[in-house]
């Protein structure tokens, strides 16, 4: 769940320095009128492993804020007055005042975290530990405290290599050390895998994660600087009756945007060049729908399922792709789900209603042409469906896609993607063929307008329900014979690993 954060990010100093006042204005304008109102709190949960600069950002904080409405609160190791209480007592006791905003280090994250990364409890252990936190946080939420849940993201070698350099610098500065017993590479890879799990279950449409790369700290900071100014403004735009203590009706304040920064889209790190001639594309794409046959005939396929959703750019080859799978399955045991707008039926249903009823029995295939990420993708970008709906259906997904795992189905999820470019050339293509104008409507030409905004929620799809039980392959659609097989290879990879 860390894809992109590996795409090197960085804000040089002279930018950094032309980004900072602006920014500083706005949070201190937004905490005032939070002080004013005094109808929430803001917790900033600052979460990563050592050395990845938890303690500069929480001094960058301090610098950037008003310090007397600013309150830090760390935990270590419970004291014996905590020890003789339920673990959340500490955090309910220190808890800042509305109109206040607290910095905690030492979150109610931490030890279910550092449990399982050493090895600790179960799976199910951890998911009840997580549980009890949702609850915990729908419970603040509902009394006035907004959360920003921030986890600094270093590669692990890299982290202990920053830790290394400030041990042996020449002089002495205070390290924030948390994970004193994550030593060795294996636990840091378990502590990373770990965090994981923990955002995939409690990253809610009230309280979601967000992951900050910290490889260059000016941009580090200015990322965190963005993040606390949107909670603040959702903080302060809230309707007196969603706060504890209602206060009379006040002019709408006006609200600085967000310091800009370089956007930046999985998609970009695809390589488009990858072709496959007629020859082996033939040869290719003959043995991988017999290795698909040959599973899904199988006695072992009786116990399972398999579920295929395809998303991608518009005439990126969904249809063409799904054609040369169907070719590989029992007509007998598969059906193609086309999902496009609900209907009335479904609308009058929770949203995940009208894929669940077309789950297939064991034995069989469903390949859904588009999917239930149309709540993260098209509801998000042409704004029908409100943010904090779309926000929560991350974790509603990852529920539905290991529900399905857990009973035993595999799953595909394929976004293709081509440029803008041959995007416009197949747009063109479809006007010119005859047979082929069916497939082009106005709206695929509006879309394109919003190219950037489906980037961005294609990005942060895969970032937060790209799981070990439902990965995300991304499919370099350019050349349709390379998609082709490279789609149906998956397929039976994954159907030759669930099988063995």
């Amino acid at each position: 769940m860390f894809d992109s954060m590996k795409i090197e990010r960085s804000l040089d100093k002279a930018s950094f320095k032309a980004l900072e006042p602006g920014l500083r204005e706005g949070l201190l304008d937004l905490q005032s009128e939070l002080i004013a109102q005094k109808r929430c709190t803001i917790l900033i949960l600052i979460n990563g492993a050592d050395g990845v600069g938890k303690g500069a950002i929480l001094n960058q904080l301090y610098g950037w804020l008003d310090a007397r409405k600013l309150t830090t609160l760390t935990y270590e190791a419970p004291t014996d007055e905590e020890r003789a209480r339920p673990a959340v007592w500490k955090y309910w006791r220190d808890m800042p005042a509305h109109g206040e905003i607290g910095i905690i280090l030492g979150s109610w994250y931490h030890a279910p975290i550092e449990t399982h990364a050493l090895g600790g409890p179960d799976g199910a252990d951890l998911t009840q530990a997580l549980d009890a936190i949702n609850h915990f946080e729908a419970m603040l939420h509902a009394e006035g405290v907004l959360l920003l849940k921030l986890w600094l993201y270093l590669d692990p070698e890299d982290a202990k290599a920053r830790l290394k350099a400030l041990d042996e610098a020449p002089y002495d500065r205070p390290v924030v050390r948390e994970w004193s017993r994550i030593s060795s590479k294996k636990t840091r890879r378990r502590l990373e895998a770990s965090a994981a799990e923990a955002f995939r279950q409690t990253s809610t449409g009230i309280a979601p994660w967000t992951i900050v790369p910290a490889t260059d700290p000016h941009y580090c900071a200015i990322a965190v600087g963005n993040a606390l100014m949107e909670v603040l403004t959702h903080a302060t735009d809230r309707p007196p009756a969603a706060c504890a203590a209602p206060v009379p009706a006040r002019a709408p304040a006006h609200h600085p945007s967000p310091a800009a920064l370089p956007a930046v889209s999985i998609l970009s790190t695809l390589d488009f060049s990858h072709k496959l001639d007629e020859a082996s594309y033939r040869t290719q794409l003959d043995a991988e729908q017999q290795r698909i046959t040959h599973l899904t005939n199988s006695r072992a396929f009786t116990k399972r399922g398999l579920v295929c959703a395809f998303e991608g750019s518009d005439a990126a080859g969904k249809s063409s792709t799904i054609m040369r799978l169907r070719e590989a399955l029992d007509p007998r045991h598969f059906r193609v789900h086309p999902i496009s707008a609900p209907s009335d039926e479904e609308s009058a249903r929770p949203y995940l209603w009208r894929f669940w009823r077309r789950i297939p029995a064991r034995g069989s295939t469903a390949v859904f042409d588009r999917s239930w990420y149309g709540r993260v993708l098209v509801e998000r970008v042409e704004n029908l469906t409100a943010p904090e709906v779309w926000a929560r259906a991350y974790g509603e997904i990852n529920d539905f896609e290991r529900q399905l795992y857990d009973g035993g189905y595999v799953l595909a999820k394929f976004w293709l993607a081509i440029t803008p470019d041959e995007q416009a050339r197949r747009f063109a293509e479809r006007e010119r063929v005859a047979y082929k104008r069916f497939k082009l409507t106005p709206e695929d030409w509006r879309n394109r307008a919003k190219w950037p905004l489906y980037e961005q929620a294609v990005t942060d799809m895969v970032d937060r329900t790209s799981t070990y039980y439902a990965p995300w392959t991304l499919v370099e659609a350019e050349n349709k014979h390379f998609a082709r097989v490279k789609v149906l290879r998956t397929i039976a990879d994954r159907l030759e690993e669930a099988l063995g």
